[in-house]
């Protein structure tokens, strides 16, 4: 069985982190993606299993986009693409000859799919930028944080990763699917403040009925305001996660803690009282360890779990059991998600070096032997 997008075909034009976490996500579920390199990122006599998970699955031409060969080789490649992404500022595309119009006239049913932080057009448009700065702009950053302390940055998720190369990939997949009806290709406008602005979709209905206080960090319901959705340290010094919001789900976690005739934890919703609550839990998780929280409360519904890091959650028995994570080149890393009843989800190959794959993938994607010769021999393409 093959992957849901086996079949397609996408270039991948190289960057760093959004768009090449789209194109993972693509080629994880079975698509034919191409990353089109740099030639000025070769390395000769490169081998061995590349490190960096989120290049896998995909083979790798070196081009050189500055030079007019490079530029028309992209194109013939274009011609036999059902789908291309870029990660470039606004414009460069477009200065490189290799932009929408040039790309759609060649092929037009293609799916250009463009990931930039701000958007194609806006005040910010042409500004630098990194996560922070457009999960900053989204209102989504000054959510992040516990009361009376400064907004802590999610690590690159919400921005990058959720807000951008996940939507990046999700408008791709329906541009491809509207392509299949119409015939007819477009631009995706993928925006990392757009997207993050979305992701935070919940909040606003929560900020809209009066649920949560956007003046208030870390005093609301889910941002580590309640005392029964947070995380608690144990006597080892390692952390749990609780998350007892229904009514049910709390009276077990009274019950489990030990503190069902506590009268005072009996008024759930009393905001007055959480972070009094909060005290009064926190020195029960502190009386024992991990391990022996983990005895009473795993597999309940209390919704408990431990605060793994990264290599014990790839070791964890409920993660193993699913195969959460693979081992690929000997690297340990997610296993591709999500996982479907018919098609297959299978292993991605290694991460490819730079130009590994150029006179393959030249030859496959219908460049006579004779032109890929010409290409290399005058740098406009380049084989590791």
């Amino acid at each position: 069985m093959a992957g849901p997008l086996d079949g397609f075909r996408i270039v991948e034009i190289a960057g760093i982190g959004p768009g090449p976490f789209a194109a993972m996500m693509l080629a994880d579920m079975g698509a034919e993606v191409v990353r089109v390199e740099r030639t000025q990122a070769v390395r000769e006599g490169a081998s061995g299993a590349h490190w960096d998970v989120l290049l896998r699955g995909r083979r790798n031409v070196a081009l050189d986009l500055k030079h007019p060969d490079g530029a028309a080789t992209l194109l013939q490649l274009v011609e036999r693409a059902d789908a291309l992404i870029e990660g470039f500022r606004p414009g460069v595309m477009e200065r490189l000859g290799v932009g929408p119009n040039e790309c759609l006239a060649r092929n037009p049913r293609l799916v250009f799919g463009r990931m930039t932080g701000w958007g194609q057009e806006g005040p910010y448009a042409n500004a630098a930028g990194h996560d922070i700065n457009y999960i900053a702009l989204a209102g989504a950053l000054a959510h992040f944080g516990r009361a009376g302390e400064p907004p802590t940055p999610p690590l690159n998720m919400v921005g990058d990763f959720g807000g951008g190369g996940m939507l990046l990939a999700y408008g791709v997949v329906c541009a491809l699917l509207e392509a299949q009806r119409s015939g007819k290709g477009q631009v995706v406008d993928a925006a990392m403040v757009d997207g993050s602005a979305v992701l935070m979709s919940m909040f606003w209905a929560f900020k809209n009925i009066g649920m949560f206080d956007e003046n208030a960090r870390g005093t609301n319901l889910l941002d580590t305001g309640a005392h029964f959705y947070d995380v608690f340290e144990c006597a080892d010094g390692e952390w749990v996660s609780i998350g007892s919001i229904e009514p049910q789900f709390y009276a077990l976690l009274l019950e489990k803690t030990g503190l069902s005739g506590d009268s005072e934890l009996a008024a759930q919703m009393d905001r007055t009282k959480w972070p009094m609550l909060k005290e009064k839990l926190a020195g029960v998780f502190r009386t024992k360890t991990r391990a022996q929280w983990n005895q009473i409360m795993e597999g309940t519904d209390v919704c408990y779990a431990p605060v793994l890091r990264m290599s014990e959650a790839a070791q964890h028995p409920h993660n193993r059991s699913r195969g959460t994570f693979v081992d690929i080149g000997g690297v340990t890393q997610p296993a591709p998600a999500p996982r479907y009843s018919r098609s297959a989800t299978v292993t991605p190959q290694p991460p490819a070096h730079a130009g590994q794959h150029t006179r393959a993938v030249l030859a496959d994607w219908g460049v006579d032997s004779a032109q890929i010769d010409a290409l290399v021999a005058s740098g406009a393409a380049k084989q590791s």
